[in-house]
């Protein structure tokens, strides 16, 4: 009789693939399965050797040849194909059995996915992958969620095959029901305005200073030689670098600038309006996604909209390259410190308990926002585990006031040249409103109690009060 494999993967497409090969290549029995049994017998024929696959055509087959608790990951399209899928295996699993969904589930569906299956019995684990493809085989950062006992079962797996940074794996528990998955979702969040921020530099110095997509290219891995190191700007430097070989240009410069995106960014956005949190340079990283895609409008603006700007002229293009070198990390510093920001208030919203220097410490490798300061902001939260803002830690203060005057300069001569930089200028703008003495929203206040008696407080005593102001223009006291 076959030994009884110690996980399945049902989805062999890519990433399902990669990963069933990652858990055997560290020495685990891993059941595979697809519904076209093609895809199973081309993942055995390609890569059998690489450890021990326990091959099956049908679902019934697959959970016989599972150890209990049954571990079964599903790696499928997010929405119907998934619940498609978890409705096939409830009826073959068993009380305390497992089913992990390692795609990229909104969260609000995995809590609703996990209220279910436990009533009948069962975990449901929704965890949090990144890395692409890459990531899956050679090892992710893992962001599982569900209950703690669900973990010890399953966490020294996954622990096993995810990426390790000094020795430390970069998977850890994130939290109950929806938790992994919201975590997931913010980190491509974060992922979205670190590349708009990264795209807005290689403009700037593009237009500022009339360099090559080549020369920006080395720029790029100058940079990676130090704070900003990170493998987004490592795979920056590589794209810019490279040659259509059709064209002989750059191949930036043969791309079409329109930017795709697959919903992970808008999910953030929508849920940080829920919640209350400003998320601005995530938030102006999607929209700029959602204008370069919006062809009419773009071609009509084109045509008939002016800009009235001056030639630009840069007179040290290296003082001007150091300059955006700065602003890119202040801004990146402020897009983190925001969905950090955005991960808190949605474990205090759902009683996550989730702790952001895990989720630091987790992203530094595998991921793709990996990153050299990422070992910053988890030394931010071993010393200030409950920190109200990322950027008033000493350390992140300090990066952020020395590149404060550069960072002014960009985004100024920006704005006075016509080169848009929606990360850049939403971030120093967050920037400076929150740390305003005071702000503009007392006129918004008196706005709206004008139009719609909706009351104010005052800077001097307690309590809500009303102006009459179609009347009499008194000043009233509001109970409650």
């Amino acid at each position: 009789m076959t030994e009884l494999a110690q996980i399945g993967v049902t989805g062999l497409a890519v990433m399902g693939r990669n990963l069933a090969r990652n858990f055997a290549r560290h020495g685990h029995r891993v059941a595979v399965h697809n519904r076209s049994y093609a895809k199973t017998e081309s993942l055995i024929a390609d890569h059998g050797d690489e450890g021990a696959f326990v091959p099956s055509a049908s679902m019934a087959d697959f959970v016989a040849s599972l150890e209990r608790p049954r571990r079964v990951i599903i790696m499928v399209k997010a929405g119907g194909p998934t619940d498609a899928v978890i409705d096939e295996l409830v009826p073959l699993l068993e009380e305390g059995d497992i089913i992990i969904d390692a795609g990229n589930a909104h969260f609000p569906d995995t809590i609703r996915r996990e209220n279910a299956l436990k009533a009948v019995g069962l975990h449901f684990v929704g965890s949090g992958v990144s890395g692409g493809e890459e990531g899956a085989l050679l090892g992710p950062s893992i962001m599982p969620g569900g209950s703690p006992t669900s973990y010890e079962s399953l966490g020294p797996l996954l622990e096993s095959i995810s990426a390790k940074v000094d020795g430390t794996p970069c998977c850890t528990y994130v939290g109950p029901d929806g938790a992994g998955h919201f975590v997931k979702m913010v980190h491509n969040g974060i992922e979205y305005a670190d590349m708009q921020l990264i795209a807005e530099a290689y403009d700037l110095i593009r237009q500022g200073t009339g360099k090559s997509a080549a020369e920006i290219a080395d720029i790029f891995r100058s940079w990676n030689e130090g704070d900003l190191e990170s493998f987004l700007i490592e795979i920056t430097a590589e794209v810019l670098a490279q040659v259509d070989p059709e064209t002989g240009q750059a191949l930036v410069d043969v791309i079409l600038d329109q930017a795709e995106q697959k919903g992970t960014g808008r999910w953030t956005v929508q849920n940080a309006l829920d919640l209350g949190v400003p998320i601005t340079g995530i938030a102006e990283a999607t929209f700029a996604r959602a204008l370069s895609g919006s062809v009419p409008q773009r071609e009509a603006a084109r045509a008939s909209l002016p800009g009235h700007v001056a030639e630009w002229s840069i007179r040290d293009a290296d003082a001007f390259v150091e300059d955006v070198r700065q602003a890119l990390y202040a801004s990146k510093i402020v897009a983190y410190s925001q969905g950090f920001d955005q991960i808190a208030a949605a474990s205090a919203e759902y009683d996550w308990n989730i702790d952001r220097g895990a989720m630091a410490r987790i992203w530094r490798g595998g991921c793709i926002i990996r990153a050299r300061f990422l070992n910053r902001i988890t030394e931010a939260y071993e010393r200030t585990p409950d920190l109200a803002l990322l950027i008033a830690d000493p350390y992140f203060t300090e990066a952020v006031s020395a590149a404060l005057p550069a960072w002014r300069r960009v985004v100024a001569g920006a704005a006075q040249n016509g080169i848009p930089t929606p990360a850049f200028s939403s971030s120093l703008a967050y920037y400076d409103g929150i740390r305003a003495e005071r702000l503009p929203a007392a006129l918004i206040q008196g706005q709206r109690d004008f139009f719609g008696a909706h009351t104010y407080r005052r800077v001097d005593r307690p309590g809500s009060f009303h102006i009459e102001w179609s009347g009499d223009r008194s000043e009233t006291a509001i109970d409650g």
